[in-house]
């Protein structure tokens, strides 16, 4: 079991930066796939990026390639997600998440641990 806390949301202008970071509990931290999600109002949750368990596979969503990056520190249990040239519909409240499985996470599935989530907002 991991619990997740995001940190580093706030208030940016378009073409700034942000960056997140995850802090995960428990040991074992470094057997989990780590990712990000997020949700804009009205809109339901979707992928933002992926990281495996020794940072060799990574993954995003078409949306952020190029703009963001995800990385992981398992000596320190985190996970940090590196937002640059920021647009307004990126706009949302930020996830981290963790799961065994890459296609679990990736999908949200039932089971998959969640942090309780940071806000992020782009003004134009």
């Amino acid at each position: 079991q991991v619990q997740l806390v995001e940190s580093g949301g706030g208030l940016v202008q378009a073409g700034g930066s942000l960056r997140l970071s995850c802090a995960g509990s428990g040991r074992s931290f470094s057997s989990y796939v780590m990712g990000w999600f997020r949700q804009a109002p009205g809109k339901e949750r979707e992928f933002v990026a992926a990281i495996g368990r020794i940072g060799r596979n990574i993954d995003y969503a078409d949306s952020v390639k190029g703009r963001f990056t995800i990385s992981r520190d398992n000596a320190k249990n985190t996970v940090s997600l590196q937002m640059n040239s920021l647009k307004p519909e990126d706009t949302a409240v930020y996830y981290c998440n963790a799961d065994l499985s890459l296609a679990r996470l990736r999908v949200g599935a039932a089971g998959v641990y969640w942090g309780q989530g940071t806000q992020v907002t782009v003004s134009s």
